[in-house]
């Protein structure tokens, strides 16, 4: 069974977590939720506290070695906080050298930067952080996803189908396990 690791804390755009998250799991996937603490994190939906998530392990608990690929969603607060965060930027470097599907949307490419992965790499974001993106090092796009690589970007909840379609390929589940289309 493939297993996927999902990184985030309070304040996760709730869409781009949760949305992926189901349609991983409608695919076959093996998720984690991670964080920073123990318990539950709530997410962020239309300016306001959305939903909470029950939190699975800690990132201090997990190890890149039992994951198939990294997912993390994006929202303004949750990547800002997980960047500055040396557990969080180091399992994303492990990750990215083993090559494995780091998957991120929205504001979440913030920590691929803070990782130092994204250098000569094709990558997109929203439009708020693709300035430091590009001095990171990264060539920016605007486009539904940016694949280049085992990186995965993606620019905000309408690129959700695309963007979770797109890990799904290139983590190259079993035939035997739901696709999802690119329009869903």
């Amino acid at each position: 069974m493939t297993r996927i690791l999902i990184i985030a804390t309070d304040g996760f755009e709730q869409s781009e977590l949760m949305e992926p998250k189901s349609l991983l799991e409608d695919a076959g996937a093996d998720i984690t939720v991670a964080s920073l603490d123990d318990g539950e994190i709530m997410g962020w939906k239309d300016g306001n506290w959305g939903d909470s998530v029950k939190v699975d392990l800690t990132v201090e608990e997990v190890s890149e070695g039992d994951y198939d690929a990294l997912l993390l969603p994006g929202g303004q607060i949750n990547p800002d906080v997980l960047r500055m965060d040396e557990t969080v930027i180091d399992l994303i470097k492990q990750f990215d050298g083993a090559n494995k599907p780091i998957a991120a949307i929205c504001h979440a490419p913030w920590l691929l930067a803070e990782a130092d992965i994204i250098d000569g790499k094709t990558v997109t974001g929203w439009p708020s952080i693709r300035t430091d993106l590009e001095n990171a090092g990264g060539d920016i796009v605007d486009k539904t996803v940016a694949l280049d690589g085992n990186l995965i970007t993606s620019r905000n909840p309408s690129d959700i189908p695309a963007f979770t379609s797109t890990l799904i390929s290139a983590l190259q589940m079993n035939d035997d396990m739901a696709r999802i289309p690119e329009n869903a």
